[in-house]
């Protein structure tokens, strides 16, 4: 899948510890036109894992760590959003997923030194953590009709119930071929998405910083348009410079208060 199959749309709300204008993001350049400088965002999706020793502590000690655990989370670090999801019974070797958006990676770094302090850190596990930027998209989208609202440096998250997240890997191959070829490709997968505007795609890149190329998130409150829109996809010429695109991560938001209450 490509990194411009579907556009985003309507803001939503603020999540926790969202700025309204962070300073200092880095990855600024000026525009060609001289304009001001792009103002990027550093991504991280981070899944978490409880140890099921953790159930067998009693009631008062997983209440404790619960509370302690929550106000850690709870506490505003600048320049970060996070929001929390549940992969409870989604997926085997998942329980939460923090969807982690900061003006600096140290925004995430930060936030983890808090959490790692809590009683209920000894029995999570991290078992995937993906990094990523936001940057502009090379392919022109000319039928998007929602680009006015948010660009793609610029990451408004969280008003839709479910979120489908994976990291992806073109091919070789696929960077090999001419721009203009891979527009003409881009162009019918961009077709098929904006066929579901249910659908808010979240690209964002990981050359140099992760394993992948790109992660993707797609947000939606109508799970079966997403698996149609997937199902389209593989019809179109470019699924054949797909690599990777697993694992794949369905996940539900939630207030981290009902995350852990499915896990305790």
């Amino acid at each position: 899948m490509s990194q411009t199959a579907v556009p985003p749309s309507s803001p939503s709300a603020a999540p926790q510890g969202s700025p309204a204008a962070p300073q200092g993001q880095p990855g600024g350049r000026p525009a060609a036109t001289g304009g001001p400088a792009i103002q990027r965002q550093f991504v991280n999706f981070a899944f978490y894992k409880l140890d099921p020793a953790f159930r067998r502590l009693s009631a008062e000690q997983k209440v404790a760590a619960r509370e302690e655990f929550i106000a850690a989370y709870a506490k505003p670090v600048e320049g970060l959003i996070c929001l929390s999801y549940s992969t409870a019974g989604l997926k085997s070797d998942s329980d939460i997923l923090l969807w982690r958006i900061g003006s600096t990676a140290d925004c995430f770094q930060t936030q983890t030194a808090a959490l790692n302090k809590t009683a209920l850190a000894g029995y999570l596990s991290t078992p995937h953590s993906f990094v990523a930027m936001t940057k502009r998209s090379m392919y022109i989208d000319k039928v998007d009709p929602f680009h006015t609202q948010e660009s793609r440096t610029h990451i408004i998250p969280g008003k839709r119930k479910f979120l489908f997240v994976y990291p992806f890997v073109k091919t070789r191959e696929w960077y090999l071929l001419p721009l203009e070829r891979r527009q003409e490709l881009m162009d019918g997968h961009i077709r098929v998405g904006n066929k579901y505007p249910s659908v808010k795609l979240n690209t964002t890149y990981s050359f140099g910083l992760d394993d992948q190329d790109f992660v993707v998130a797609f947000e939606t409150d109508e799970p079966k348009d997403f698996l149609d829109l997937v199902m389209e996809l593989r019809e179109q010429e470019s699924s054949k410079f797909t690599q990777r695109d697993t694992p794949i991560f369905t996940a539900v938001q939630m207030p981290m208060s009902d995350v852990l209450d499915q896990l305790f």
